[in-house]
């Protein structure tokens, strides 16, 4: 029987998609979580064997950090994103957090049935519609520490702070509270072992954030 947890801000979808794995004999939905935050605490707690992560989360974590955090404490544990978006970037992004599978929402049962038997093989599977050579190539492509360790909230964290942003600018920009920007900036210098607002700016000018 392969345990599986549920994640996506949507009820209904996560209704829908219980009941199209609902007729298979051999599935089981053991959890259902809303935001990223709590698919990584029901990771702790149920140790299901397959996460379904939907990308674009609200409240914090966004679907491939919380993969990422997931993959990091339990690398056997498997986890494939669901998304209503196939551009290269994000299957690059779902790659760079060593995301199991890659599944569009709009997939029937069947194949998220097909998607959850593959990557309990130990095997990848990304619904893509990309020719398989091209498919290859992204995953031999070396992902930037970057992409691995920052959300996108940080990196845009990141970007804003090189331009010359204070915390207030920063905050009134994403519309969050001053608060939020120096919790996400002291997970920003801890992720990447720095000590100053000097080495974070050389940072994100090595690593390319504005050109």
């Amino acid at each position: 029987m392969t345990r599986v947890v549920l994640v996506d801000d949507h009820v209904l979808i996560r209704k829908g998609i219980g009941l199209l794995l609902g007729q298979y004999t051999d599935v089981e939905v053991v959890g259902e979580a809303s935001d990223g935050a709590e698919a990584i605490q029901l990771a702790h707690t149920l140790m299901p064997d397959c996460i379904f992560m939907d990308v674009s989360i609200p409240n914090g974590l966004d679907g491939f950090s919380a993969a990422a955090e997931i993959k990091k404490t339990f690398p056997e544990m498997k986890v494939i994103m669901l998304t209503m978006h196939n551009e290269i970037g994000y299957i690059k992004r779902a790659i760079d957090v060593k995301a199991d599978g890659y599944i569009l929402k709009n997939s029937q049962g069947n194949e998220m049935y097909e998607a959850i038997q593959q990557v309990m093989r130990g095997q990848t599977y990304y619904d893509v519609g990309l020719p398989k050579e091209q498919l290859d190539k992204l995953f031999s492509q070396k992902s930037s520490r970057t992409k691995e360790l920052l959300s996108t909230r940080e990196q845009e964290i990141v970007r804003l702070t090189i331009l010359g942003f204070t915390n207030q600018e920063i905050a009134s920009q994403l519309f969050i509270s001053v608060k939020t920007v120096e919790n996400h900036k002291s997970n920003i210098m801890q992720k990447l072992e720095l000590k100053s607002k000097a080495e974070l700016v050389q940072y994100g000018l090595t690593n390319g954030y504005i050109n």
